[in-house]
């Protein structure tokens, strides 16, 4: 009786400590089944074009197919909000960007910590922004459009894509940086207002290079100045802003991966060795580069970093968003 007694009590321990087990070697086995990565935005804005290029290749290295779910609204927040209350397995990520990860918080009430509720993976390129002007505009380069603001204030229309939208905040920063006056024009995307700036209607907006380039290489617009720190490859003869003499006005629309708070730290570590891996694929980086991303250098690419940065952009930007009183469309 007290042999059996003792085998069942062994039994009973070994039963206990299963499901500790199995956690490890779920954590170990990672991934075992396909993972969602969530761009709440929708079908072809920058953060899906990279999401898809990240989700072909991580795929191929983690041995799991990675889906897109494009959770679309409120600027990102709903499909963001997602992932924040989702379960902290891996399975689940955004494909966060500047807006979702930085000034949203400043514009929206939130049920989640854009910083507190997410595990920093990984940085992803970044789609510098370009300041162009309407070509009949007397301006020849970034100083003589300035000089021309200052000499008409209150005259001159800027486009946006919305309160706190990057071309919004963009110019008024210039405004802030250069003690101007003019005016800014919310459409339903900058694309919109770049065809108004072609058309003559409104001066300037800031647009990514990608979408900018065509009509700069056709002369329907102007191109005063790059927000990145050195010149780009698809628009080697437009200077950056510091160039053009307008010192440290920086920006870049970056996106990046991000996992809910306490995923496991070997997954991250898995989930971005993957993602860093193909970022250095050669193929991945030309069709990148080619239209207009920045990739960030290798030693922006841990966890860590990405979690840095997000802190120093909220620390830059928060001030922006609170003194111009954004509030939701």
């Amino acid at each position: 009786m007290m042999l059996r007694r003792r085998r069942f009590l062994s039994l009973a321990a070994s039963a206990v400590a299963l499901p500790t087990l199995a956690g490890v070697a779920r954590s170990d086995t990672y991934p075992s089944r396909r993972v969602t990565m969530v761009v709440p935005f929708a079908p072809g804005a920058l953060s899906d074009i990279i999401a898809r290029v990240m989700a072909e290749g991580m795929s191929a290295a983690l041995g799991q197919t990675i889906v897109i779910d494009n959770a679309s609204g409120a600027d990102g927040t709903i499909g963001s909000g997602r992932v924040a209350h989702a379960a902290p397995d891996g399975y689940t990520l955004v494909c966060a960007n500047w807006n979702t990860s930085v000034t949203n918080p400043a514009i929206y009430k939130l049920d989640y910590d854009v910083v507190n509720d997410f595990e920093p993976v990984v940085l992803l390129p970044a789609a510098p922004m370009v300041l162009i002007a309407k070509k009949d505009n007397p301006a020849a380069n970034l100083q003589e459009f300035i000089a021309w603001l200052k000499a008409n204030p209150d005259k001159a229309s800027f486009g946006t894509a919305g309160a706190g939208s990057p071309p919004d905040l963009l110019g008024r920063l210039l405004r802030q940086d250069t003690g101007t006056q003019f005016n800014l024009i919310a459409y339903r995307g900058a694309a919109p207002a770049m065809q108004d700036v072609i058309a003559g209607h409104i001066d300037a907006v800031f647009i990514t290079i990608a979408a900018a380039q065509p009509q700069v290489r056709a002369g329907n617009v102007k191109a005063f100045g790059l927000t990145t720190h050195e010149r780009i490859k698809i628009a080697p003869d437009i200077p950056t802003m510091d160039e053009a003499g307008l010192h440290g006005f920086y920006f870049a629309l970056w996106a990046a991966i991000f996992a809910p708070r306490g995923t496991p730290k070997d997954i991250v570590d898995k989930l971005n060795a993957a993602a860093v891996g193909v970022l250095a694929d050669a193929g991945v980086r030309q069709k990148l580069e080619a239209q207009g991303f920045e990739i960030p250098p290798r030693d922006q690419l841990t966890p860590a970093a990405l979690g840095a940065y997000q802190k120093a952009e909220i620390e830059k930007w928060w001030p922006v968003v609170k003194a111009a009183g954004i509030k939701p469309d």
